[in-house]
């Protein structure tokens, strides 16, 4: 893949807006590069610039600086039939597709090439049957689009993203309506067809999570216009994905990949040893309660997680007591008695 040209490339990018009177740049000098086979994900808080970003390389708004290219083309030099061929766009508007079924939506994916009138030929034909299989839409194909729900819906528009047959799909916030177990479907989904089909996949999204886990590139969008890329776990390591979403009442914890709510700490810190699982849920808990977990082999509490048999046993110990528990809500109690 390294050796692959770019195949959305952006040179001393700005993006914003600009009026008669006055020019607001929310980003500048912007170069990125998306190859085929790559998912990246677009992140950043609310207000950041990234619907901004989205809709300039969309070719939606005009950008204030710099060029995007597509395939090697300059953006603003390619007529809007030539970009259909080029790029095709899911948004997360909900689509109206008044009566029709989710086949004749996929079908239009094939508009740039046989014109809202044209006849579909065999490779139209093919395409829409291969776009069908690869978004796992069979048993919706026959259904109304009304009829849908959010992630059918969602699943049939990238069908009909896919049946446009464009080397780039840009996706705005695709997981937005959806609920957990079809948000994480959906980026498992353009997970998989990054690489079964060599498309270039980039989506905005708010899902922290599942873009550490899924994407190959994170572009992180910051308040103060900056943007960091690179690979997921290189932003983790260096600071840069936690400080995009610093703020007050909650920390990046990267050694669980997650954001925990942050409460104030007592005096008192736990070491936990044992089974990775039970220590992991065990110290979310204990954090929850506003305690430390520590290394220190000094710490007051030590409490060794371990099972017996198909039983999960916490044991404790500090300079004055030593208990057993057979659940995390008994431990917590436990520590909370011993720490007065």
């Amino acid at each position: 893949m390294s050796d692959l040209k770019p195949f959305l490339e952006t040179k001393d990018l700005a993006i914003g807006y600009k009026t008669k009177r006055t020019e607001r740049i929310i980003s500048k000098t912007l170069n990125l590069t998306l190859k085929p086979g790559q998912l990246v994900c677009l992140l950043g808080s609310n207000g950041s610039g990234k619907s901004t970003l989205m809709r300039t390389i969309a070719g939606l708004q005009p950008a204030l600086e710099g060029v995007v290219y597509i395939g090697q083309q300059p953006l603003a030099g390619l007529k809007s039939a030539e970009l259909a061929q080029k790029l095709s766009l899911v948004l997360t508007e909900r689509v109206e597709a008044g009566n029709l079924t989710a086949l004749e939506v996929i079908t239009l994916g094939r508009t740039p090439y046989t014109g809202w009138l044209g006849a579909l030929s065999k490779i139209d034909h093919d395409k829409i049957n291969e776009a069908i299989w690869l978004a796992n839409v069979e048993d919706l194909i026959n259904r109304k689009i009304h009829q849908l729900s959010d992630g059918e819906r969602q699943k049939v528009m990238l069908a009909r993203a896919l049946a446009q047959d464009t080397e780039l799909i840009l996706l705005d916030e695709p997981t937005a309506h959806l609920d957990l177990p079809n948000r994480v479907e959906m980026m498992r989904l353009l997970h998989t067809l990054a690489r079964q089909t060599e498309k270039a996949i980039l989506l905005s999204t708010h899902e922290l999570d599942l873009a550490l886990q899924a994407a190959d590139i994170l572009w992180l969008m910051k308040q103060d216009g900056a943007l960091a890329t690179g690979v997921p776990e290189d932003l983790v390591l260096n600071g840069a994905f936690e400080s995009a979403f610093a703020k007050s009442g909650f920390f990046f914890n990267k050694s669980s990949g997650t954001f925990n709510i942050y409460q104030d700490v007592c005096t008192h810190s736990i070491s936990l040893s044992g089974d990775a699982i039970l220590t992991f849920w065990t110290g979310r808990a204990l954090q929850r309660e506003g305690f430390g977990i520590t290394d220190d082999v000094h710490a007051m509490f030590k409490v060794h997680c371990d099972r017996e048999g198909e039983t999960a046993v916490w044991q404790i110990k500090s300079p004055l007591h030593g208990s057993k528990y057979f659940n995390i809500a008994d431990l917590v109690l436990g520590i909370k008695s011993h720490s007065k």
